[in-house]
């Protein structure tokens, strides 16, 4: 998909600081980062939204979760907590049509999102 950020960054094109990768997926720091722990977890190839996932392969999608508790072991959040969220549309402040998740933690999180 042409001028999507997230390709852009899976490609490498676009800078990131990077916290984990595999075959299926990438996961970067947000940068503006809503907890201390505040990583982007996007599949490599590109989906829309969770409302673009006819024809997403299951093995990306399930990468996506795999990586989480990954991610949230190696922030050293896996024992006090995190959250997994995805947006999906203008309405949930979906900003990047790109599908990706936000993983927060590091402090304890209010009931809100964020």
């Amino acid at each position: 998909m042409t001028n999507c950020v997230f390709c852009g960054i899976v490609k490498g094109d676009i800078p990131s600081t990077k916290v984990y990768e595999d075959d299926h997926v990438v996961a970067f720091r947000d940068i503006n980062p809503q907890a201390p722990v505040h990583v982007l977890i996007v599949p490599r190839t590109h989906i829309g939204g969770l409302d673009g996932l006819e024809g997403a392969a299951d093995a990306a999608l399930a990468a996506c979760l795999r990586a989480a508790h990954i991610i949230a072991k190696q922030e050293g959040i896996a024992g006090s907590g995190y959250r997994l969220a995805a947006n999906c549309g203008a309405h949930a402040c979906q900003t990047v049509g790109h599908l990706h998740f936000h993983l927060l933690g590091g402090r304890q999180l209010t009931g809100e999102m964020g």
